[in-house]
């Protein structure tokens, strides 16, 4: 699967997260990545870097956009079929936006997007 066809489903993935959620999503940016900068992160899907919305307060304004980052590599690695990419990718897609939301992974894993 070529970067442009893996960006665009990341792209529809974002486009199936509910409006009313999409809404409350606050200074998040999402980027393709190739690989995890660290190599010990080989397979690693995604990652969200920043403050989750739950934790933000008043002291939070004027700072860089929190990051969702998903990588293309591992995904493809990890996945033996096309079908498996595009459900892998919505999946990554939900886990990361939950951690801006301040879901941490244990409750990710109990409702499926472990």
């Amino acid at each position: 699967m070529t970067r442009e066809e893996f960006e665009e489903l990341v792209s529809l993935a974002l486009d199936r997260v509910p409006p009313e959620l999409m809404r409350l999503m606050d200074n998040v940016a999402v980027f393709v990545e190739e690989e995890p900068e660290d190599p010990e992160d080989r397979e690693l899907l995604g990652l969200y870097e920043g403050t989750p919305l739950t934790e933000r307060g008043e002291w939070y304004a004027g700072v860089l956009p929190d990051r969702i980052t998903i990588y293309r590599g591992p995904t493809l690695r990890m996945c033996e079929t096309r079908e498996d990419v595009v459900a892998e990718t919505e999946i990554t897609v939900v886990h990361e936006i939950a951690h801006h939301f301040g879901i941490d992974d244990e409750r990710l894993h109990e409702l499926g997007y472990g």
